[in-house]
């Protein structure tokens, strides 16, 4: 596809940009990213996510029983919120330049996920390293942490990918 120049010149080839997440080299220790926009959670979501992965608990598909609890309504179930805390880092740093997920570490669950709650997610890169066993590979151990829209965070974990590095020709 070709385009008018903006110089007035000539036909040029058309810019394309792909989205993708950064490479191994790119990501920077200590740098937070902010991941927008937020996810709102509805009671669908809960409902759809619980019985997708066979988790009848009542806290979270039984508004009866959970109004006699401390909570007063159904609680989001928490591996939908880790879920979309992950979900949500995709698009800014992983996406097409993740190779795998090599591990989750410390998950915390700070204070509860209710339907009608935005989560917002940011992370920090907290450390890297170059695969010893794999040279066009590096380690990165990301902490993603989630805050619902009143800035209250709601979960937090470390997760260490195995990430791509940048094609050798633009090392």
């Amino acid at each position: 596809m070709a385009t008018e120049r903006a110089d007035g010149g000539g036909a040029e080839e058309a810019v394309r940009v792909e989205q993708r997440g950064l490479y191994y080299e790119e990501l920077r220790t200590g740098v937070v990213y902010a991941h927008r926009p937020g996810r709102t959670v509805t009671d669908a979501d809960n409902v759809l996510f619980s019985t997708l992965t066979m988790n009848p608990q009542s806290l979270h598909l039984d508004a009866h029983f959970s109004a006699r609890t401390e909570f007063g309504r159904p609680l989001v179930n928490s591996l939908f919120t880790l879920s979309t805390l992950v979900g949500l880092s995709v698009n800014q740093l992983t996406q097409a330049t993740t190779v795998a997920n090599l591990g989750f570490g410390e998950v915390a669950f700070p204070h509860p996920v209710f339907s009608g709650d935005t989560l917002y997610a940011e992370t920090r890169v907290l450390d890297k390293r170059l695969s010893t066993s794999r040279p066009d590979n590096g380690v990165v151990r990301f902490e993603h942490r989630a805050l619902n829209q009143d800035g209250v965070l709601v979960a937090r974990v470390e997760r260490s990918a195995l990430m791509l590095r940048l094609p050798e020709e633009r090392r």
